[in-house]
């Protein structure tokens, strides 16, 4: 089964052009923009069985990105 992809750009393709000029100009976003694309490619590594890990370990990984793309959202939605 193929793994969907959760990069931020398709998550979120309304902010495409927010998105690219936050990481160019705002240190935060960008340092929150760069921890949410290596957890994601993390949770793709697990759900391809990868990176083994239990299921636990794999919700949590999930929930943190989460918590990553709302704060996201909340600084693009400012901008």
């Amino acid at each position: 089964m193929p793994v969907e992809h959760h990069d931020l750009i398709h998550e979120l393709p309304e902010y495409k052009d927010k998105i690219h000029a936050l990481k160019t100009s705002d240190a935060h976003f960008r340092r929150l923009f760069d921890e949410y694309h290596e957890l994601t490619k993390s949770i793709e590594n697990m759900q391809n069985e990868v990176t083994p890990v239990a299921t636990s370990e794999e919700e949590t990984a999930k929930r943190q990105r989460l918590q990553l793309k709302d704060e996201l959202l909340g600084l693009l939605a400012a901008a």
